[in-house]
């Protein structure tokens, strides 16, 4: 196991983080969550930047304040409040990994930013959003780490060049044991990448769900209010009063497609799951 987390608990204030996570080798697993769910107080709490309250977590085997230079040297990260200084050129931030980790590859480093249109001599102050999230995605992939934590990594960057750092992203996990946790706003990107979801609401995981079972089995029903009186709310996670009627989420769409006829049933995506689980009355 590359992560677990386990009654993990951090307080600030009125919010609390308390849950669960693991990630397996070969995996690559999506966080969803609002802006303040907790998603960045969990990646700080497996880097080892912040102290649990309570709880068990534990990275390549280590808990993240026991880690040794190597062991930490295996993961690459991303956070939104992370990166150099801002007065640095490309080339120094290159020279500076290439001191601090025994396996920076510099030339491939250096090879990518040139790909990716990044200028090498040029003060990263002078960057656009776009260009600083290239950089630190880059930096990441550069020092063959075996775990790659990453926090909104394609935040600011156009569609073109979402995809193309997703691209390196897969052809990252080409190599046996490593692994990859994400979070991300933008939907599309995890349903395309991730082998599966958490999603976090509050400092809580609301749902744990393999990417292909949200894709493939959930479902969003709507209907007047007579048909969802008569409905066979079995197999209903949660319902939400809609100015039409009534809208439910199943995770048995065949179930409804089948049973419930008058109903509409479409699929569902990551983004309809979260509104639903969020706004929606859960059972």
């Amino acid at each position: 196991m590359l992560v677990t987390l386990e009654n993990a608990k951090k307080s600030y204030g009125s919010f609390t983080l308390d849950c669960a996570l693991s990630l397996e080798e070969g995996q690559i697993t999506g966080i969803v969550g609002q802006n303040g769910a907790g998603k960045s107080t969990m990646f700080k709490a497996l880097l080892g930047l912040i102290r649990l309250d309570s709880g068990t977590v534990q990275v390549l085997g280590s808990h993240p304040e026991n880690m040794t230079a190597q062991e930490k040297n295996r993961i690459g990260a991303v956070l939104a409040d992370s990166g150099f200084s801002v007065y640095m050129t490309v080339k120094q931030i290159a020279s500076v990994m290439a001191a601090a980790y025994e396996s920076f590859d510099e030339s491939g480093f250096l090879s990518r930013c040139q790909a990716f249109q990044l200028p090498l001599d040029q003060k990263t102050k002078e960057f656009s959003t776009g260009m600083k999230a290239k950089l630190k995605v880059i930096l990441a992939l550069s020092h063959n780490a075996d775990l790659l934590i990453l926090d909104e990594p394609t935040a600011g960057l156009d569609v073109m060049a979402r995809d193309e750092i997703l691209d390196m992203l897969r052809d990252y996990m080409e190599t046996e044991g490593r692994g990859i946790l994400i979070s991300s706003h933008i939907s599309s990107d995890l349903e395309g990448l991730c082998d599966d979801i958490y999603m976090i609401h509050e400092g809580r995981v609301i749902l744990h769900e393999d990417t292909d079972v949200i894709l493939s089995d959930y479902g969003l029903l709507k209907m007047s209010e007579e048909e969802f009186a008569a409905l066979d709310k079995t197999y209903v996670l949660c319902e939400k009063k809609e100015s039409y009627g009534y809208s439910c989420l199943t995770k048995e769409r065949q179930f409804y497609q089948e049973n419930a006829p008058s109903v509409i049933v479409e699929k569902c995506g990551i983004d309809q799951v979260q509104i639903m689980l969020i706004g929606g009355k859960r059972k």
